[in-house]
């Protein structure tokens, strides 16, 4: 009887409470990297092949529903439910510096160059910090639609994208101009947008639809409606050929990016799907549930008899560097990332 293939994912635990936002550093000379956001208010940061837990950073009072490592992956930021925005030395977990706002922080994006932080949430306010100058007043950008979402930057950090959580469509500004240049309409508000690691797309969902945009030309690429609401969805970095959504039927669904036809459906998940992203060389990708779990997925599946590996935990046989090491925790049955 031939085995059938299914995925069987790495199983990091550390969050004591929902996990609603992942990110995945660039490759540098140390690997790669994956921190995570969570409402119990500690972002952790993990080996980005392996899962195993690095460190968590300690200082928020309140959820933490964003975080993020600069190019380098040498600072996180993370923004938070108690009024501010912080920033950290990933190297020693220390806070650098405290960025206090008026109301929630939903969301904080590193410039390309690394200068700079963009921070919105309900203040309904962008607001732009020089890194190089912690202590100065940030630039403001005060026109927002709606309570903010999402933020990103573009065109080399002339240009940025935000979603709002009460307001359907996202935005993008000219920085050079201060105004909004283009907006890009959706049904339904959009609860995720990624721009692709190559600048080329921007990735959003919003209720059941996960749709691709041209991020120069601001034009629609592909639509494709979701078997079910969908809360992120990330574009396969190395060949642009799939793509991943997940939401609330708790599944992490893999498609073809050309056709929109289902080619997997990973099942493991006890809550809503809050976050998924690819890792940069696109042979995993991460989610993160309402469970408190982060989940690492092989892009191409083995199976169970080629693995020989417990439920819940899986070898990807293309990491040279950690095969060994990963092999080991399999056999001995831990669970790989536990704080």
């Amino acid at each position: 009887m031939e085995k059938k293939k299914e995925a069987l994912p790495l199983v990091c635990h550390g969050h004591s409470r929902p996990v609603v936002d992942l990110f995945y550093s660039p490759i540098t000379p140390d690997g790669y990297f994956l921190i995570s956001a969570s409402k119990d208010s500690t972002p952790m940061l993990r080996n980005g092949e392996t899962g195993d837990w690095i460190g968590t950073f300690e200082g928020h009072k309140g959820a933490v529903w964003s975080s993020c490592l600069d190019t380098n992956a040498l600072r996180v930021a993370s923004a938070s439910a108690d009024f501010s925005a912080k920033l950290w030395d990933a190297l020693t977990g220390d806070e650098l510096h405290s960025f206090e706002h008026k109301h929630i922080v939903r969301a904080c994006a590193f410039s390309e160059d690394t200068h700079h932080l963009l921070t919105g949430g309900v203040e309904k306010i962008l607001r732009i910090f020089d890194l190089n100058r912690l202590d100065a007043a940030p630039r403001e950008v005060d026109n927002s639609p709606g309570s903010i979402r999402t933020v990103a930057w573009l065109h080399s950090d002339q240009t940025i994208l935000i979603s709002c959580s009460d307001t359907s469509g996202v935005r993008f500004w000219d920085l050079r101009s201060g105004k909004i240049v283009q907006t890009l309409e959706t049904k339904s508000p959009v609860t995720s947008a990624e721009v692709s690691q190559d600048g080329r797309y921007i990735t959003t969902a919003d209720g059941s639809t996960v749709k691709f945009w041209d991020s120069n030309h601001f034009e629609l690429v592909k639509s494709y409606d979701m078997p079910c609401n969908v809360e992120s969805a990330s574009l396969e970095p190395k060949h642009g050929n799939k793509f991943i959504a997940g939401g609330e039927d708790m599944w992490v669904h893999v498609f073809d990016f050309h056709t929109g036809k289902e080619l997997g459906c990973n099942k493991g998940h006890h809550g809503p799907i809050h976050c998924v992203r690819f890792a940069p060389g696109g042979e995993s990708y991460a989610s993160g549930s309402e469970d408190g779990t982060i989940r690492i997925w092989l892009t191409s599946p083995v199976s169970r008899e080629e693995s020989d590996a417990v439920p819940g935990n899986a070898l990807n046989p293309k990491v040279k560097a950690v095969a060994d090491e990963v092999t080991r925790k399999i056999k001995s049955s831990l669970h790989i990332g536990t704080a």
